[in-house]
């Protein structure tokens, strides 16, 4: 499934761009500089490797925030997860998930309430376990939709608070929801 998901997010990322609009400044394939300096990467960004790229995304991406652990109980959840934590970080992604489930809880009478610290962990996937559980099987296509509904707004204040983003926002709608 990661290796799927991984071509997928290069196929859109492309190769090396270094758009004046964008701070996080030169990427390729997708990871910005700071990632792949911050994963050993020492040369040029329009050298970096695909091999490379896919290390940090399977790691970083996938392993680190477990989202392979969330795509045994809710493949599409955990592709959702995956896209949006490349986009806006792992821990926003998980952060999604989890005011998602404590809004959808019916105020706490099907699980605990999950503490937002943007971590999947024990408390998260207990609370995922339950909340698929009770809501059978169109949980994850609701789930899905919660965490999109919440990175559309992100982009749409992105754009708002700083115009510079606007250049973004129709790829970002186009390519990252739904």
């Amino acid at each position: 499934m990661i290796d799927q998901l991984i071509d997928a997010v290069i196929d859109r990322e492309g190769g090396y761009s270094d758009h004046p609009a964008d701070r996080g400044g030169a990427t390729r394939f997708g990871i910005t500089e700071a990632v792949a300096r911050a994963n050993g990467y020492a040369g040029d960004m329009r050298h970096f490797s695909r091999a490379a790229a896919v290390a940090i995304y399977r790691r970083i991406y996938w392993t680190r925030p477990a989202f392979d652990q969330v795509a045994t109980r809710a493949p599409t959840l955990a592709a959702e997860l995956f896209d949006t934590g490349v986009n806006m970080g792992p821990a926003v992604a998980v952060t999604f998930l989890q005011r998602a489930l404590n809004a959808l809880n019916r105020g706490a009478s099907d699980y605990p309430d999950v503490v937002l610290d943007g971590r999947v962990g024990a408390q998260t996937l207990a609370a995922l376990d339950r909340f698929l559980l009770t809501r059978r099987t169109s949980g994850e296509t609701v789930l899905v939709k919660a965490i999109e509904a919440m990175q559309g707004e992100c982009y749409m204040a992105l754009a708002e608070q700083r115009p510079a983003n606007e250049a973004f926002l129709y790829g970002w709608l186009a390519n990252r929801l739904g």
